[in-house]
């Protein structure tokens, strides 16, 4: 990781092709599926986007407090979970025409080092950060409207063009990428460096 990047790195791979006009204009649909799955996952409940439901947020914090430990399985649970909502992610915003793989990374690339917690982080922090984080649930929530009104602008551009206007995809690939870095922050507990306010 280049020093100074932060934690955890998101991007997402652009079609430079021309996109499936039929699964983008059935998306709605298709997407069903694979959102079954995220929600099985999550305990019931599917949050496109954050996909909170899924994390082990909860049992990592008190590990991290009482024990000074982050559980190596539990870190790769939450990685992995994370691709996978980010993936159904990608392809429900139409950024991503192949269907959502339960295990390959596809065109999503999500990255984030497995925290050292005794040199790395605050014991007492985990306990704060979610509250911390208000800021950023405020700018999301503006930022989530402007990538929801970019997806559907992007809908009827595939649907005449084929392709999704790149400027749109940085877009909605920054919302994503910050939404991400909130995570990491407040709920996945592996880093104590609060997020920048920052698309790149």
């Amino acid at each position: 990781m280049p020093e100074g990047a932060y934690p955890l790195t998101f991007s997402v791979d652009y079609p430079d092709r021309s996109l499936d006009r039929l699964t983008t204009a059935l998306r709605i649909f298709t997407v069903i599926p694979i959102l079954i799955v995220l929600a099985a996952l999550g305990g019931g409940q599917a949050n496109v986007g954050l996909a909170f439901a899924g994390i082990l947020f909860i049992p990592t914090l008190l590990m991290i407090v009482f024990r000074r430990k982050y559980p190596r399985w539990w870190y790769e649970w939450n990685l992995q979970f994370l691709r996978f909502s980010n993936r159904v992610s990608v392809y429900f915003a139409l950024m991503d025409d192949r269907y959502p793989s339960t295990d390959e990374q596809q065109s999503v690339h999500l990255e984030f080092p497995y925290p050292n917690v005794e040199r790395d982080l605050n014991r007492w922090l985990p306990l704060v950060k979610w509250f911390l984080a208000i800021p950023h649930y405020i700018v999301l929530f503006v930022l989530w409207i402007l990538a929801v009104i970019c997806v559907v602008i992007a809908w009827f551009a595939i649907l005449f063009t084929g392709r999704y206007p790149e400027g749109l995809f940085r877009i909605v690939e920054g919302v994503l990428r910050w939404g991400n870095r909130v995570m990491a922050y407040a709920f996945l507990l592996i880093t104590d460096r609060y997020p920048p306010f920052s698309f790149s």
